[in-house]
């Protein structure tokens, strides 16, 4: 496998719509979110999973960048690529397809495990780790995209701010 693993395939809810007729910024961190929860749900990270090891996972940080407007009623897939990982935490990709391969946004992601009594960072259960092990070693030769690390701030071609 060298390419992206689509994780969620759903369409734009009309509850979802702004008042510009499009989706919604906060309905993007949404989409990532289920997104996550759906890699969670692929690698058997359920209840029973984190009632057994008594683990979580947090989310440390998340970086959207919207790149194409996803109109009314627009079907939708969301891949995801591992950048990296340790033994406490994965560095995620996801990216926002909407109509014809649109790439309509993409969300960086950086989650920690936690040990669920203590509220304290913890190495990831051992068929965890390799779960993410396994999926970062299919995805090594993807190429790494454009946004990955991006930080935010008006660009400017000159010095001089406009007034």
């Amino acid at each position: 496998m060298d390419k992206q693993w689509v994780i969620l395939k759903d369409h734009v809810q009309d509850e979802w719509l702004d008042y510009n007729g499009h989706m919604n910024d906060a309905e993007y961190a949404r989409v990532f979110s289920w997104a996550g929860f759906n890699w969670m749900k692929e690698v058997g990270f359920n209840d029973a999973f984190r009632r057994k090891h008594q683990y979580t996972i947090f989310t440390l940080e998340s970086h959207i960048c919207y790149l194409a407007e996803m109109k009314p009623n627009e079907a939708f897939e969301v891949s995801l690529q591992v950048l990296d990982y340790d033994k406490k935490r994965v560095h995620f990709f996801f990216q926002l397809f909407g109509s014809n391969g649109k790439r309509a946004a993409t969300c960086e992601q950086i989650l920690m495990g936690m040990d669920q009594k203590q509220r304290r960072p913890a190495p990831f259960p051992h068929e965890l780790f390799e779960k993410i092990k396994h999926l970062a070693e299919q995805q090594a030769g993807l190429p790494r995209p454009k946004e990955v690390g991006q930080t935010i701030g008006i660009r400017r071609k000159d010095k001089q701010k406009d007034h």
